[in-house]
């Protein structure tokens, strides 16, 4: 059982998915979660490879927040183990690269890269998406890879997507803290920012497919906004390309 954390709410459990598959499973096959993802962002070229083996092959990297009042699932923290040197010349491009070598190399990890920290409707704004960051801490403690990293999808970048990745990553409050709400969590928890990744996440569908995901059309070729993106997408002969900004963040453990 993961250890719950000091500040937690006296309601939570926590436990990895290899300790509660049924929950693990249950979750998987409704749509709690599916609420917290743009509908676009679902659809990753390659994103099936790596989230596909998560279960059973990473089960105990993989964190569940449990309401012990109810034994409903109140949030996921989905991670993989990867091999790193540590440096920045051999951190992953995204977290396409840091999937597809999670699941491919045959080398021994060294490391663990958050995926998702994903709370349920229902719990968002208790500061379980903190607590998440934390546990996975955890978790990479205890397995010995160290030290936990994240491309996350900054919360407000959404709202430029025209401004590059690298600038919006160091912009500030007046007080000196990340603009971003999530980065700025990250920053609290001690995280510190490695790079900016304008490439992250690979997504090509028919423009058909992203017209449904974002409720607009696309009548002619060009470079579009769209909502819930977090930069612009190409569109050009039919297909819609898009690439997913993250940023990387490291955590020591």
């Amino acid at each position: 059982m993961v250890q719950v954390l000091a500040g937690a709410p006296r309601w939570l459990e926590a436990f990895t998915a290899a300790e509660r598959p049924d929950l693990w499973d249950a979750v998987r096959e409704g749509q709690l979660f599916r609420e917290v993802w743009p509908e676009y962002n679902q659809h990753g070229n390659l994103t099936p490879r790596y989230f596909g083996q998560l279960i059973p092959r990473f089960a105990h990297l993989q964190v569940l927040f449990v309401d012990g009042r109810s034994q409903q699932v109140a949030a996921r923290g989905r991670a993989i183990a990867f091999r790193w040197d540590g440096t920045l010349d051999d951190l992953p491009d995204g977290i396409d690269a840091v999937g597809l070598r999670g699941v491919d190399d045959p080398g021994p990890a060294t490391a663990l890269s958050a995926l998702a920290a994903e709370v349920a409707p229902g719990y968002q704004g208790t500061g379980l998406s903190g607590l998440l960051v934390q546990a996975m801490a955890a978790i990479a403690r205890d397995a010995g890879l160290a030290p936990l990293v994240a491309p996350i999808r900054p919360s407000w970048k959404d709202r430029y997507p025209l401004i590059p990745i690298e600038r919006y990553a160091t912009w500030k409050r007046p007080d000196g803290l990340p603009f971003d709400p999530w980065l700025r969590l990250h920053h609290r928890l001690g995280g510190t920012v490695l790079r900016s990744e304008p490439r992250s996440m690979h997504i090509t569908a028919p423009v058909a497919d992203w017209e449904t995901w974002t409720m607009m059309t696309f009548p002619d070729d060009g470079s579009y906004v769209f909502p819930g993106g977090l930069a612009p997408l190409a569109v050009a002969g039919g297909t819609g390309d898009y690439w997913e900004p993250n940023i990387w963040v490291r955590h020591d453990v």
